[in-house]
C-alpha cells in the first residue's frame, strides 16, 4: 500500500465539549486526509466523548497528533494507528474447540492477526496447533507452584512480544501479578452461566437445572476473576430434549463464535475502555 493510499485509525477520548466533531475533523481536512467513516458516542452519566474515524492520506502522523493535542482538553487520550496486523499469542488447555476456530481463521486471515505461538500445560493440542505451522510451547505445571508456572508461561509469552494475549479455554486461574503485564491485551472466553454455575461440569451443572438459555463471554481479564470489561455476550434457546451433552456441545459453538466476533473488534481497534465497561463501535 503506498503512502498516499495508508489507511488511519485515530481514536480518542476525553471529556464532552461543544464543537469535538468539528474540530477534530478540521485538523484531518487541514491535513488533506479523507474521512471514510467517523463514529461517536457522548455517556451522558458521565459526559464522556469518544470518537473513532478511518481515514486516508498522505500524513505526518506527529503534525495530526500536534495540531489535536492543541486543540482537544489536556486530559484527552488520543491514539493514530495503521490498520497493521495483531501479532497474538493463544494460552489454551486440552478444549480445541476455540483454538481449532481461531487456527482456521488466521490461516485464510479472517481476522486482522498472526498467531505467533499457542502455549499450553497439556500436550493434547501440539498436533493440531502444528498442522497450521504455529509453534506449540508445552509448559507442565506439575510439580511447580503457580507463581513458578506462570513465570515460565510469562518467559515465552514475552519471547514473542504480542500485541494480545488470547485465553482460549485457557483452564487455569491467572494471578493479578501475572495479568497485570497484559492490561487490556488479555482476553478470554467462558461459558455465561458464571457466577451461577461455578465450578466443574458447568454444562451438566446446568442440565440439571433445566436452564433455557445457554451463552458465552468475550471479556478483558483483569485482576478480579472473570469480571473485567466485557467484549461480547450471545445466547442461544435450549430446551427439555437436550442432555447435558448436547448443551456442551451448543454452549462450544457459542464460545467460539462470541470469542471470532470479540477479537474481530478488538484487532480493528473498535473497543474503547473506560473503567469496567467498554465502548463499541461496529
Amino acid at each position: 500500500m503506498s503512502a498516499a493510499n495508508s489507511i488511519y485509525i485515530l481514536r480518542i477520548d476525553c471529556p464532552d465539549a461543544k464543537g469535538l466533531v468539528h474540530k477534530i475533523t478540521g485538523v484531518l481536512y487541514h491535513h488533506d486526509s479523507n474521512v471514510i467513516r467517523n463514529d461517536e458516542f457522548v455517556d451522558r452519566t458521565t459526559g464522556h466523548f469518544f470518537m473513532r474515524t478511518e481515514f486516508s492520506g498522505n500524513i505526518q502522523p506527529d503534525k495530526i497528533l500536534q495540531g489535536l493535542r492543541g486543540l482537544l482538553p489536556d486530559n484527552s487520550t488520543i491514539s493514530l494507528t495503521t490498520t497493521q496486523t495483531k501479532k497474538v499469542v493463544i494460552l489454551a488447555t486440552k478444549e480445541h474447540h476455540c483454538l481449532s476456530d481461531l487456527l482456521i481463521r488466521n490461516k485464510f486471515q479472517d481476522l486482522n492477526m498472526d498467531i505467533l505461538a499457542v502455549i499450553s500445560n497439556h500436550t493434547l493440542l501440539q498436533e493440531l496447533t502444528e498442522r497450521f505451522s504455529v509453534p506449540f510451547h508445552f509448559i507442565s505445571h506439575e510439580h511447580l507452584s503457580r507463581e513458578d508456572h506462570e513465570t515460565e508461561v510469562l518467559k515465552t509469552i514475552q519471547l514473542y512480544q504480542p500485541d494480545y494475549v488470547i485465553l482460549a479455554k485457557y483452564m487455569r486461574i491467572l494471578t493479578p501479578a501475572f495479568t497485570s503485564q497484559y492490561t487490556n491485551r488479555m482476553i478470554n472466553i467462558h461459558h455465561s452461566f458464571l457466577p451461577a454455575f461455578i465450578g466443574a461440569n458447568p454444562y451438566k451443572q446446568a442440565f440439571e437445572r433445566g436452564v433455557k438459555i445457554i451463552g458465552a463471554t468475550a471479556h478483558f481479564v483483569n485482576e478480579d476473576l472473570d469480571e473485567g470489561p466485557i467484549i461480547m455476550q450471545d445466547v442461544i434457546h435450549v430446551d427439555h430434549s437436550k442432555t447435558a451433552s448436547d448443551m456442551a456441545q451448543a454452549g462450544h459453538d457459542v464460545e467460539k463464535i462470541v470469542l471470532a466476533k470479540a477479537l474481530k473488534l478488538v484487532l480493528e481497534d473498535r473497543v474503547f475502555i473506560k473503567g469496567n465497561k467498554t465502548i463499541i463501535f461496529e
